[in-house]
């Protein structure tokens, strides 16, 4: 007999939204001079905020107090920026759950993501960078690395926490200042950290928030005195960046789209691999760069492999974001839902079968089923296209060679995974695979002390780990 979980509501009264907020620059809120914009909640579409829109002036003022917070923050001890380092990761963990609440609710994502994957990893973060702020010169950089200057940071919706502790944490303990643009559907945790700032008492100017929506972005990319631009986000956008900072000496780090290739061999251990597939691309409702969306499968367990993954996506719960049953939550916006519903449709159209498990969807808020598609072709552009969404696209192998040309068949590079209990073929595989990270017997793993990012137009630089520190440093001038 199939059972029924009985709801498990996280509350929301440890949350306390403002009606409206105001950017951070300078240590302080204030003003922004751009019209403002509302942010809601994608799983009931209710107004949370009223969100102030950085004009060009105000990203200019936020540039010029972190220009002004270098000076002594470059050339304050690695010993003692990492007090503030350590003292954030801790508030990180102590107001763990408000930060949990706030983004399940602002993003759309299950609260128990956000709970025990999105806030541990950013608190790690900033506790990973804050034990290399006194190790810079072993880093293989140089016996004296120095700062870059002044980061301006632009970060996207799906993991809008996770992405500003992969980007802040490394350029402060570096000795940067940064100015950061969070997207504009999902600025409260932003915000949030800007409170954590000023509660660990780092100094005015060191972190600067200013939020808006895409010319807010361009305005603190083009700025003329940022000497750092570090984004995560659409392949358009990151192409638009290397064009509008080409020909500056300004220093770029870009993750941007993925269209990664998850391929199970006949020798897998079935079981963990549907955990996998199902981690790799409906964890965070498919909203994930690196997610699994393209299902490579051999051939002679190709029946067996969908047969179990349809039967264990019919237990995957749809619905409220807080409650702690949940396993796949809102859409992120109406337009992410309208670019889904198109994908799929296509999908349709070009022949594939689609097939998605009986589910009762909220009749309001942004919502889309566990999906996947069988009879892919690599022609389809479900499989060319990255979804971003709950949507998976099955193909089938026979040879360890057909398998590495269709991984690789894609102009992204972001990351793969390998399924087989031969030590030797994951090894074969990770040589021969075009990806940034490549994951064996498992998926969408992260560490701080591990590198991530990507090939071709998956992007450049890498994020993480004692790579992700030559990002943020230059070799001591002569």
């Amino acid at each position: 007999m199939a059972f029924e979980y009985a709801p498990a509501p996280e509350s929301r009264s440890i949350v306390d939204i403002k009606a409206s907020y105001g950017l951070f620059i300078d240590g302080d809120f204030v003003d922004g001079h751009g019209s403002s914009f509302k942010t809601i909640n994608p799983a009931t579409e209710e107004t949370l905020a009223e969100i102030a829109e950085a004009s060009d002036a105000d990203v200019d003022l936020a540039v010029k107090a972190a220009r002004r917070a270098f000076r002594g923050w470059s050339r304050m001890s690695g010993k003692e920026r990492a007090k503030y380092l350590f003292r954030i990761a801790r508030i990180i963990q102590e107001r763990g759950r408000e930060l949990a609440v706030l983004e399940s609710i602002d993003n759309g994502k299950p609260i128990k993501e956000s709970r025990d994957v999105d806030v541990p990893i950013v608190a790690a973060h900033f506790f990973y960078y804050a034990g290399w702020a006194d190790k810079l010169e072993h880093a293989g950089l140089g016996a004296n690395p120095q700062p870059l200057g002044v980061a301006g940071q632009v970060i996207p919706w799906n993991f809008p926490l996770l992405m500003l502790a992969w980007k802040i944490a490394p350029a402060l303990a570096c000795g940067n200042t940064v100015v950061l643009k969070p997207a504009e559907t999902t600025p409260l945790t932003a915000l949030l950290f800007a409170e954590i700032c000023q509660q660990a008492d780092l100094p005015p100017g060191v972190v600067n928030i200013v939020t808006g929506a895409g010319s807010t972005g361009q305005a603190l990319v083009g700025h003329s005195d940022v000497d750092k631009v570090a984004f995560t986000g659409s392949t358009g956008v990151g192409k638009a960046i290397a064009r509008a900072i080409a020909g500056t000496d300004k220093k770029a780090t870009l993750e941007l789209g993925g269209k990664a290739a998850n391929i199970v061999f006949d020798d897998a251990p079935i079981d963990q691999a549907i955990e996998g597939i199902v981690g790799g691309i409906f964890f965070n409702q498919g909203h994930v760069c690196c997610a699994g969306s393209r299902l490579l499968v051999q051939e002679s367990v190709a029946d067996e492999v969908l047969s179990r993954l349809k039967r264990r996506m019919g237990t995957l719960r749809v619905g409220d974001p807080l409650d702690k049953n949940t396993d796949i939550g809102a859409i992120n916006s109406r337009e992410q839902l309208d670019r889904i519903r198109e994908l799929a449709g296509i999908g349709e159209e070009e022949g594939a079968e689609r097939w998605a498990p009986e589910c009762d969807l909220p009749s309001s808020g942004f919502w889309f089923p566990p999906t996947i598609f069988t009879g892919v072709t690599q022609a389809h552009r479900i499989a060319r296209e990255e979804v971003f969404g709950p949507v998976l696209s099955v193909l089938t192998f026979r040879t360890p060679a057909e398998a590495v040309e269709k991984a690789n068949n894609t102009p992204y590079g972001l990351s793969a995974g390998v399924w087989t209990e031969k030590g030797s073929l994951i090894l074969h595989m990770a040589n021969e695979l075009r990806a940034g990270v490549v994951w064996a017997n498992t998926f969408n793993k992260f560490d701080p002390a591990s590198p991530f990012g990507g090939y071709k137009e998956s992007g450049y630089g890498r994020e993480g780990g004692r790579q992700g520190l030559a990002a943020y440093l230059k070799a001591e001038e002569a």
